[in-house]
């Protein structure tokens, strides 16, 4: 199958390259960006795996990159800064990816598209608007990356409780910012009891984390290398629904109605033409169902809008 990385010589871009590179289900590897795509996907193209990479410089190339795609995953765009807010980077990651959203619907128009350019709770509403006016918008076939914060969420509750990380799941629904992300901690598998002052200080933790690493990282960037990481554990799901594997399964944002919210992440189980089923929420504990009614569906609905009247 062939991946288009868009913005592959970004920050998040370049390693989840090498994923991509690394990973069996992929044969063709295109690697675009306006800057520093042809050095590395020169540099991939040396690793000894069966993936041919190529690189697309520039506008102009777009259409090489895109067109035979089966998945599309973008990361394109700027990275948050310390300071910044998610409205700021809105300004600068619009325009990018309306033009991009405008290129794989000429090109790729059946290529299940994941978006990581932020602020994604209104860039996905953005690229929904845009194929839809180009006559190519499947909702089954679109996607905004939530996984991160559901990666995170594994992490921490395994390190809080002493257990085997790769045995955790732990349910994120909402959106991909701040308020808008609520880990279901009631629905953890293995069960797992939390206090209410556990339950307050992981859900903090998770929906804040964006944010320690951009301090942490002291203006040197923002959460490349984990969102790589979560972006390919995405994309691989993508990959195996398309192949015909049964019950593969992860978050992401899409258009949905499980909720009031036009757009909403939820656990999505994937087949060969995308969403084969929208899996919702589950049963909330009343903290979750709280959060969920007074914090994060009022933080996304301006969210959405924002992005949807940027596309008209």
């Amino acid at each position: 199958m062939k991946v288009a990385v868009l913005g592959g010589a970004g920050g998040i871009g370049q390693p989840l390259s090498l994923l991509c590179k690394n990973n069996p289900l992929i044969k063709e590897l295109a690697v675009y960006d306006i800057a520093h795509a042809k050095g590395v996907a020169a540099d991939l193209s040396h690793i000894n795996t069966p993936a041919q990479v190529t690189g697309y410089l520039g506008a102009d190339e777009l259409p090489g990159a895109l067109t035979g795609a089966n998945v599309v995953v973008i990361p394109a765009g700027v990275p948050r800064k310390p300071g910044m807010t998610r409205d700021d980077l809105f300004k600068i990651n619009a325009g990018i990816i309306k033009g991009l959203a405008t290129a794989i619907a000429t090109h790729c128009p059946k290529a299940l598209v994941a978006v990581i350019t932020n602020p994604v709770n209104s860039t996905v509403p953005i690229v929904a608007e845009t194929l839809k006016s180009c006559g190519a918008y499947d909702s089954k076939r679109l996607f905004g990356v939530t996984n991160l914060d559901a990666v995170r969420a594994r992490t921490f509750v395994a390190e809080l409780k002493g257990l085997d990380v790769s045995t955790v799941t732990v349910p994120v629904i909402g959106g991909h910012a701040g308020k808008t992300i609520l880990p279901l901690l009631s629905q953890t598998v293995p069960a797992t009891t939390f206090t209410a002052e556990e339950v307050e200080a992981l859900t903090t933790r998770i929906q804040n984390a964006g944010t320690e690493v951009v301090e942490a990282k002291a203006g040197a960037g923002s959460a490349t290398l984990s969102m790589a990481a979560a972006g390919h554990e995405f994309v691989d799901k993508l990959l195996r629904g398309l192949a015909g594997e049964d019950n593969v399964t992860a978050p992401a944002y899409v258009e949905s109605t499980v909720t009031s919210s036009r757009f909403f992440a939820s656990l999505i189980k994937f087949g060969p033409e995308g969403v084969q089923e929208n899996l919702g929420t589950g049963t909330l504990s009343e903290f979750e169902q709280n959060k969920l009614d007074t914090e994060v569906l009022p933080s996304l609905g301006p969210s959405i809008e924002k992005g949807l009247e940027f596309a008209s």
